[in-house]
């Protein structure tokens, strides 16, 4: 059988090769039943989409389920080639298979309470026929076994899996592992528990170490290593603490929007700023009436000769009252519908006080107390003709903001990913280590079968979830679009994060409630990985319209 010992891998590798040609075929069929019901004159109908709305969202998890069994094949495939594939990387691809080839048979949680089944996209007989393969019959039926999840767990004690980097990556990741443990780890819990700010010495250091500057091209004055070298540092920073991994995103964001779109003169006067760690960014889009609509911003910026007028309101602005500059959406013409009329402003404000936070003329805001995620604190703001230079206007183009946004976003999705990762693999530690050392009945409790198990299939997870996000981020440094690539990687890692503090929790018992525990903290912190940067619900519809209309 697979688990012990595992199938040879050549023989393992074909197993999964066929298995996966049956998922495609499904994904095909999947493709076919909703756009069947959505698709008008070769684009996805707003009206019919909405009408089938759980349909098409379970589309996007078919097909990021398909996607994750692909990714985790090829790193599989990688290490075979590297004469590194062993036992252990096996394991975790004969189990990863075994149990998202059940799913795709049998359903996929989209939430805890939203199951989406082959008979809701009209796929019964589908299911049954293309994934009746014997291949996949096989793996399903022998891959993710409690055996082989023993067998994991016995693993563990050593290491978790080998990511398929190569050395010049592996050793960034050694690096700033070490700075993770060392300068943020043992301060972690009690950022959390004062919400205090992360002190700005530690930013510098990060600064130092070339955080802000890891994708910003070298001819704008950063290291130009790309999404793969930004996700590797992500993880480590966000394994110690989310808030620390989440430092760079805004500059993640904004670079990117400027790089993109921005004039010559604003790449010159922002870009080696933010690389730098001199220039801290906000993004300043999401209003108390327009969350995920964007369409619906009513933030008004009114051109006065030489400068615009911004007057509105603005929510959930992380780290802005630090922020010197302000990557800010409005509505510069109020007569266009819909996203036509947005545009993005590069505001620059003095950095505020625990007094006053936002102390430039025409603009007051307060802090949003937050279960987690702290660190750098989230903030409403109230804008009263707050005054911005007309050369502001992100390109000089008014009207794009919208379309230059959604290009923005890929990398921020790609890089919160990343940050998902780091806390799935957060949890993983922490329920491993207090598994080995905690004795009932005798002994630890990682011999029990079910801790085991749940550790093994955290593990396994936690590598599906970071080779996908390692795809959205190579597709990303090769220059292709990849909002669908980036929307899966978020999707995915988000609701894996959420998975394994859950049941990293659970394995501490009553402990893991107590807020002594580091556990508690990274379980509220892993809450909000489903929200930000595209909630869950979002995400789906990004990948699903985005399959129907590239594939339709």
């Amino acid at each position: 059988s697979l688990p012990t010992p595992v199938l040879p891998a050549g023989e393992l590798l074909r197993l999964c090769r066929e298995a996966l040609a049956a998922a495609d075929a499904y994904l095909s069929d999947a493709h076919g039943a909703v756009a069947r019901r959505v698709v008008v004159d070769g684009r996805p109908n707003a009206t019919r989409l909405r009408d089938a709305q759980f349909a098409a969202h379970g589309l996007a998890w078919i097909a990021t389920t398909v996607e994750a069994l692909r990714q985790l094949h090829r790193w599989a495939e990688g290490l075979q080639a590297a004469g590194t594939l062993g036992e252990l990387e096996a394991l975790i691809l004969a189990a990863g298979f075994g149990e998202y080839l059940c799913q795709l048979q049998g359903g996929i949680a989209m939430s805890q309470g939203e199951i989406v089944r082959p008979a809701d996209l009209g796929l019964g007989e589908a299911a049954r026929t293309r994934l009746a393969d014997a291949a996949v019959s096989r793996l399903m039926a022998e891959g993710n076994t409690s055996a082989a999840r023993n067998r994991i767990a016995a693993h563990m004690a050593q290491r978790f899996g080998n990511a398929g980097l190569d050395d010049t990556l592996e050793l960034v990741r050694a690096q700033f592992r070490r700075f993770a443990d060392e300068e943020i780890a043992p301060h972690a819990g009690r950022w959390h528990a004062e919400d205090a700010l992360i002190p700005l010495d530690l930013m510098g250091r990060m600064a130092e170490l070339g955080v802000f500057a890891l994708t910003v091209p070298k001819e704008d004055g950063g290291l130009g290593m790309g999404r793969l070298a930004m996700c590797v540092v992500s993880e480590e920073l966000s394994r110690a603490h989310l808030g620390a991994g989440s430092l760079a995103t805004r500059s993640e964001i904004a670079a990117e929007l400027i790089r993109l779109a921005g004039t010559e003169a604003q790449r010159r006067r922002y870009l080696p700023g933010i690389a730098a760690g001199k220039i801290i960014p906000a993004a300043v889009f999401s209003e108390p009436e327009a969350g995920s609509d964007l369409a619906a911003v009513r933030t008004r910026a009114v051109r006065v000769d030489e400068n615009y007028k911004v007057t509105g309101a603005k929510t959930w602005a992380t780290h802005a009252a630090r922020a010197d500059l302000m990557v800010l959406l409005v509505r510069t013409d109020p007569e266009a519908k819909g996203h036509r009329g947005l545009s993005l402003l590069l505001a620059d404000k003095p950095r505020g006080s625990e007094g006053d936070p936002f102390p430039a003329p025409g603009m007051r805001g307060g802090e949003i107390g937050v279960l987690g995620y702290r660190g750098m604190r989230e903030y409403e703001i109230a804008f009263e003709e707050f005054e911005v230079p007309a050369a502001a206007l992100l390109g000089a183009v008014e009207g794009a903001g919208f379309k230059q946004l959604m290009a923005g976003m890929e990398a921020g999705r790609i890089q919160t990913a990343a940050r998902a990762v780091g806390v799935a693999q957060s949890a993983l530690e922490l329920a491993l280590g207090y598994a080995t050392e905690r004795v009932q009945f005798g002994k630890p409790i990682l011999r029990f079968e079910r801790i085991a198990g749940k550790l093994a299939w955290m593990a396994v997870e936690t590598m599906i979830a970071r080779q996908l996000t390692y795809f959205a981020a190579r597709a990303k440094d090769g220059g292709q679009r990849a909002d669908i690539e980036a929307g899966m990687a978020k999707l995915l890692a988000a609701r894996v994060a959420w998975a394994n503090a859950d049941n990293a929790v659970q394995v501490h018992g009553g402990n893991g409630y107590a807020v002594e525990y580091p556990v508690s903290r990274v379980l509220l912190d892993a809450r909000i990985l489903a929200i930000f940067e595209g909630t869950a619900e979002i995400l789906a519809e990004v990948i699903a319209r985005g399959l129907l209309s590239r594939f339709g």
